[in-house]
C-alpha cells in the first residue's frame, strides 16, 4: 500500500513537471547594450566614373558587360566595395571609416543580394571593425542582417543591423542607413 502511494505520488509529480514545463513563458525582451546609426555611400563604377567610384563589379555571367549590372535583376553579378561611412546622410561629410566587402545578386526573379562586409574605423570616436553577413532583400523597406563580431572597440560584439535604402540614384549611387543594435558587448 505504501509502495503504491509512493508510485502514485511519483507519477503525479512527474506529470506536474511535464505540464508546468509545457506552459509558454513570456519571452524576455532584450535591450541593446550599444547602438549606432551610420550611413555608407556606394558609387558603382559605370565605365565613366573611375575617379569617384567606390565599388566595382568583379564577376558576372558570361557575356555581361562589367560596367553595368547586367540583366533586370543582376543575377550572378558580384560587386566589391570600399565605401565611405559617415555619421549623417551627406556624401561630402567627413568619413569616420570605410565599409569594405562584397555583395552578389542571388535571385533570378527579384532584387536580392547577399552581403558580407566590415565597417573599418580609424577615428577619434571609434577604433576597430564591425563584421556583417546576411541576405538583403532589396525590395523591402527595411532589412536585417547579422552583426557577427568585431575588433577593437567592438571586440566580440554581436547583434542586428537594420538596413534602409536612404537614397538611390539610378544604378550609379545608393546610400544605406544602418541602425546597429548590439546585444552582446564585451
Amino acid at each position: 500500500m505504501v509502495k503504491a502511494r509512493s508510485s502514485i505520488a511519483l507519477v503525479l509529480f512527474i506529470m506536474f513537471l511535464c505540464v508546468s514545463s509545457s506552459y509558454q513563458t513570456k519571452k524576455k525582451q532584450h535591450k541593446p547594450c550599444k547602438q549606432l546609426v551610420l550611413y555608407f555611400h556606394d558609387v558603382v563604377y559605370n565605365g565613366n566614373n573611375a575617379a569617384n567610384a567606390t565599388s566595382s563589379m568583379v564577376a558576372a555571367r558570361q557575356g555581361i558587360n562589367l560596367t553595368n549590372l547586367g540583366n533586370q535583376f543582376h543575377f550572378g553579378s558580384m560587386v566589391i566595395f570600399d565605401d565611405p561611412i559617415t555619421l549623417d546622410n551627406n556624401f561630402h561629410s567627413k568619413p569616420i571609416g570605410r565599409a569594405q566587402g562584397m555583395y552578389f545578386y542571388d535571385t533570378k526573379n527579384t532584387f536580392t543580394a547577399w552581403l558580407g562586409f566590415s565597417f573599418t574605423f580609424n577615428s577619434t570616436d571609434h577604433q576597430g571593425t564591425i563584421n556583417f553577413i546576411g541576405a538583403d532583400p532589396l525590395m523591402n523597406k527595411t532589412r536585417e542582417i547579422s552583426v557577427v563580431g568585431g575588433t577593437g572597440d567592438f571586440f566580440m560584439h554581436r547583434g542586428i543591423a537594420t538596413l534602409m535604402t536612404d537614397s538611390f540614384e539610378s544604378e550609379v549611387y545608393f546610400r544605406l542607413r544602418v541602425d546597429i543594435n548590439f546585444y552582446e558587448c564585451w
